[in-house]
Formats: structure tokens, sequence, C-alpha cells
């Protein structure tokens, strides 16, 4: 007995977020290639992250951040966010420097305070 192939994309677990390799420097010329794949990823998973892995950037320069920034446009139009996977520290303190945020895979998420946490008060401060 045979089966008739089917059509579509193949099954993808939907926790499982789509990855996409940066290796060696990114120009700006390739950004809209990778904007789309980064719209397709994320509408193919259904999870609303991709993931970025950009250990093989090489030294992080202004043309990196523009084809980052530039990526979570497009994700954030397309509903989702990019997580970056092994950023180079100096990658990170140009993005800080910069103003721009990304979620760092394996990074805690910044949450609130924990309630009912007292802070001290030093003399002299105006009561609230």
């Amino acid at each position: 007995m045979s089966s008739a192939s089917t059509r579509g994309l193949p099954f993808v677990d939907a926790m499982t977020p789509a990855v996409i390799v940066l290796a060696g420097p990114v120009a700006r010329d390739e950004v809209p290639r990778l904007s789309e794949d980064v719209r397709t990823r994320l509408e193919a998973t259904g999870v609303g992250v991709v993931v970025c892995d950009v250990a093989g950037l090489g030294p992080p320069g202004l043309t990196t951040v523009d084809v980052l920034a530039r990526l979570q446009l497009a994700a954030r139009r397309a509903g989702g966010r990019i997580r970056l996977r092994d950023p180079d520290p100096a990658l990170r303190a140009l993005l800080g420097l910069v103003g721009l945020s990304f979620e760092v895979e394996g990074q805690p998420e910044e949450r609130e305070p924990a309630l009912r946490v007292e802070e001290a008060v030093e003399p002299g401060d105006p009561a609230a």
C-alpha cells in the first residue's frame, strides 16, 4: 500500500525555536534575504522566537549592529522576536552602547524584584 506524498511544511515541534547561523561578516545586501528567512521560520514554527547563532560573526561593527536591528524589526513585524546565541562580549557591549536590547540564550530573563522586599532608609531621606 502506498500513500500520497503530503504537501506543505514538515511537522515542527512548536516548542523548538528555529535557528539561523550568521557566520562571517554579514553584509547589508544580505538583509532582505535574512529578513525573509526570519519571517518564514516564525510562520513555520509558530513559536515566536528565532535564535540567531552569532558566534561566528567575528569582530563586531556597526554593520553587524545594523543587520541585527533589521532582523529584530522583521521578527517584530511578523509577531516574534530574535534571541542571540553565543554573542561575543564586545558585540553585547556594542549593542548596549547603541541602545539595542536583545534576549540572549541562556541568560536569565529580567524580572520584577521580589515582593515584600524592604529597602533601607538613609537618615535625611524625605518620607514617601
